[in-house]
């Protein structure tokens, strides 16, 4: 496992309930990322001078072209979960939401692999918290299960049902599964249990979940899993 930048141990050198780290996330990638827009036009812009000046562009000078693009993208990646971490919870209504219409929205804008099956399984439809919230926690659950699968094919079962005041939420996936040693972790800020140049992403995707979670007076966490393969991902909140 690497964790590159240690952002949740920034957060707990604030007060209790400080809104000084949340507005800290928000201008570093806010501000930073209109440069970082620059450097990832930099590397077409350089191609296309090179092209214009007959040189060929391949080599060790394609090489770099490449390497300038994966790091400046995934930083640009990185800048947005930030951003989507330091949002949450701002700027929109507590509604009651419809959690078929908030996953309809969302398998729209996941990439899903054509050979991944998306199931239901929703006993409670409706649930009373942000919109953008919702969206948020979908999106970060069931990119997770996508993204660290290790097969071409796969399921991923969304569900949600009642259990007194609480609302449960669980992802479930046939992927590879979490060590049980790294379970806890796996919540951490810019935490993720491969290196960067064979699993893509900023490590924020879990961490974002248990904020939305920890802020509708809940948590999340994962589920021991009992077979030899997946994951169950289970966000309980309030709502």
């Amino acid at each position: 496992m690497t964790r590159n930048i240690a952002i949740n141990d920034i957060e707990t050198s604030l007060p209790a309930g400080s809104q000084d780290f949340e507005d800290f996330i928000y201008l570093i990638s806010h501000d930073v990322r209109n440069s970082v827009r620059a450097l990832i036009e930099l590397p077409q812009w350089i191609e296309d001078d090179l092209a214009e000046a007959g040189v060929k562009v391949d080599g060790s000078v394609a090489e770099s072209i490449d390497l300038m693009n994966k790091h400046t993208g995934r930083l640009d990646r990185m800048l947005v979960d930030l951003l989507t971490f330091s949002r949450i919870g701002r700027m929109q209504a507590i509604e009651e939401v419809d959690l078929n219409d908030a996953l309809d929205e969302v398998l729209e804008e996941v990439r899903i692999p054509s050979g991944f099956k998306v199931v239901r399984a929703l006993d409670c439809a409706r649930l009373t918290m942000g919109e953008r919230d919702v969206l948020t926690l979908l999106t970060a659950l069931i990119s997770n299960a996508v993204k660290h699968h290790d097969r071409s094919v796969g399921k991923i079962i969304v569900s949600c049902y009642r259990e007194g005041s609480q609302v449960v939420l669980t992802v479930r996936d046939n992927g590879p599964g979490i060590p049980s040693g790294y379970h806890a972790r796996v919540f951490g800020a810019m935490t993720t249990l491969k290196p960067r140049d064979e699993v893509e992403g900023s490590g924020m995707g879990l961490a974002i979940a248990r904020k939305i979670a920890k802020l509708y007076d809940g948590d999340a966490k994962v589920i021991e899993n009992t077979e030899n393969r997946g994951t169950t991902l289970e966000v309980r909140i309030v709502a």
